[in-house]
């Protein structure tokens, strides 16, 4: 028993080494490029966790249209993530800008909901209108169609009074 806590005394020991932070990368992407970059990261997850088969039937290549967008590539992204995820408080701050502008996008995108719903409704109620208004027209249509039915029948021949038994 002595011996197994022993060798976890020393195991403990050798595993709290000191942790080495990643050094600043020399192509270290700006912390506004970061935010901008890190938004679009979250746009292509939350489209691939939307609809990630339509994605690879077409085959489009998300990551790509990122790294092309920025002109960065995926190493220098690796690298500066890293860099920024070392430093908890550099890194809290960008992801703060990044959740508001995610905010500020869906609060664009709801606004912009909103005014298609208002559209579908008024070109839904002037459906209903033009609706109404043919099933008018076409009522007035036939009461016209009836009167005129009605003046073209023969009338019935009345007998005359003197003709009366």
């Amino acid at each position: 028993m002595r011996n197994i806590l022993t060798v976890i005394i020393i195991f403990f020991l050798w595993s709290c080494q000191d942790v080495k932070r990643p050094e600043i990368p020399a192509d270290l992407i700006p912390e506004e490029q970061m935010v901008d970059v890190l938004t679009e990261v979250y746009l292509v997850n939350a489209a691939r966790s939307f609809d990630n088969r339509t994605i690879m039937d077409n085959k489009m290549k998300l990551d790509s249209f990122i790294y092309k967008k920025f002109d960065i590539d995926s190493l220098q992204f690796v690298r500066s993530n890293a860099y920024y995820t070392s430093n908890l408080a550099t890194y809290d701050k960008l992801f703060l800008k990044v959740q508001e502008r995610m905010q500020a996008i869906k609060k664009n995108v709801d606004s912009l909901m909103l005014v298609r719903v208002k559209e579908m409704e008024e070109q839904r109620i002037k459906d209903s209108i033009s609706v109404v208004s043919t099933d008018s027209a076409l009522a007035d249509s036939n009461q016209l169609k009836i009167k005129d039915t009605i003046k073209v029948r023969p009338k019935l021949i009345e007998p005359k009074s003197d003709q009366l038994p």
